[in-house]
């Protein structure tokens, strides 16, 4: 019965995708009221879909599709078309990814520009994660936000797109709404100051087909001279002798992927069993194959975006706290640069189911009990959603030890961490002069 219900299956597709619609919907029919398989109604409820014009049929044939199989992606990605959360012509073939043009782009319509609406001066994000300063008249303008969470997107969806496998490959041209000069921001940016008359702009990539733009952001928490504190103190408090002048650290925000993970892990295991005694003999024992699934739930998995400051970055990420992210807004980047990815949600949501399943093949003998585990399987392992977020940072560069150490200042905590060799710190100090020459030259800037 089920060979003949994937038979009509078979025939209704084929007749489908030849353009016999009618014909095609009476084998699908056929094959949804003789079918008992959830993975063959599955499919035939999705191509019941396709060859369906009236949008509430085809909504309702799709979420019968989901309500069977929820990591049915192409019904998630018709229906999302549906929704117009997805526009048609946004979906790519992953195997033959667009190839990015030569050349300087130019995105003189994608960006924003954050002037004073009283007296024309720039305005800055100021680092109290709430308002807008202009520099010249003091004017606040108050972002709003109230109590909100950022949201995640759908990973299927976003894989649909040129957006989920693209980085940023190329230089963008702006045009300054203010003086009208042009001037170039790196592949990396997102956010930069006109050369000319320093007013700020920020790019508006929910405009791009190429990127994704930001989903949540953690504003800056303090200002440069905080920074310098926390910074001193952190030299001071692991006896760490700068070699020559240090500069001042540099205020932006880095990228982070988050990823929510689900399904199930598949898993064979083997199990000791006695025979039952009988007449007061013992019952032989004997090895017992079981074969079932194990449910997999990760939140927000953190994945640094950016190749860069990575080996810092990924000591730093738990010392933020990712409850405070706030739907991105690009007025927290006024004046603030902020790096884009570079390490594409594609390449990262790869990393990211194989840290999770690497985790719980690991630690699943010790959640299934009186079990020896002989294969797992990653096969019905699935990331369901995702967040780009920006997280703010002061960087400086610390010569020591005969070259430069990337330093890091967590820009909400206040956390220093570097690349410097523990080892290495904490050394007993032996030219008490060469230290204060240095906090004084950094207190002095």
């Amino acid at each position: 019965m089920e060979d003949y219900s994937k038979e009509l299956l078979r025939t209704g597709i084929i007749e489908a995708k030849t353009g016999n619609h009618d014909t095609a919907r009476r084998y699908l029919d056929r094959a949804i009221y003789m079918s008992g398989s959830h993975a063959v109604l599955a499919e035939a409820w999705f191509w019941m879909g396709e060859v369906t014009v009236d949008p509430v049929e085809k909504r309702k044939a799709l979420e019968n599709c989901l309500s069977l199989d929820l990591r049915h992606a192409r019904a998630r990605r018709a229906l999302a078309i549906l929704d117009g959360k997805l526009k048609a012509d946004e979906v790519i073939n992953p195997d033959q990814l667009p190839v990015t043009p030569d050349g300087l782009r130019n995105a003189q319509r994608d960006v924003q520009r954050f002037m004073c609406p009283k007296c024309g001066g720039r305005m800055s994000f100021a680092p109290d994660g709430q308002t807008l300063v202009c520099e010249y008249c003091t004017r606040n303008q108050t972002l709003g936000m109230g109590v909100q969470t950022a949201d995640e997107k759908d990973f299927i969806v976003a894989m649909a797109t040129a957006r989920g496998h693209g980085k940023p490959l190329q230089e963008q041209v702006f045009h300054c709404n203010g003086c009208s000069a042009e001037f170039i921001l790196p592949p990396k940016q997102i956010s930069a100051s006109c050369v000319y008359c320093d007013s700020p702009h920020v790019v508006s990539l929910e405009k791009t087909k190429d990127l994704l733009a930001p989903d949540g952001i953690i504003p800056h928490a303090f200002d440069q001279k905080r920074a310098v504190k926390l910074l001193i103190d952190w030299v001071e408090g692991n006896n760490i002798q700068p070699e020559k002048k240090v500069d001042l650290p540099r205020g932006l925000y880095l990228p982070l992927w988050t990823f929510d993970i689900g399904g199930v892990i598949d898993y064979t295991g083997e199990m000791i069993e006695n025979d039952e005694e009988i007449f007061g003999v013992r019952g032989q024992k004997k090895v017992v194959r079981v074969t079932d699934q194990y449910p997999v739930m990760v939140d927000d998995l953190p994945l640094p975006a950016s190749r860069k400051p990575s080996a810092v970055f990924l000591k730093m990420i738990p010392t933020f706290d990712m409850r405070s992210i706030k739907p991105y807004d690009p007025r927290f980047l006024a004046s603030w640069p902020a790096e884009i990815y570079d390490v594409p949600m594609a390449d990262a949501s790869l990393d990211a189911r194989g840290q999770a399943y690497t985790k719980y093949k690991r630690e699943l003998p010790y959640l299934i009990s009186n079990l020896n585990i002989v294969h797992t399987s990653s096969a019905n392992l699935m990331i369901e959603s995702f967040k780009l977020n920006l997280l703010p940072v002061w960087m400086t560069e610390l010569p020591f030890d005969g070259r430069e150490h990337l330093v890091l200042i967590n820009g909400q905590s206040g956390v220093v961490l570097s690349d410097i060799p523990d080892k290495m710190q904490k050394q007993e100090e032996t030219e008490e002069g060469g230290l204060l020459d240095f906090l004084s030259d950094l207190l002095s800037d």
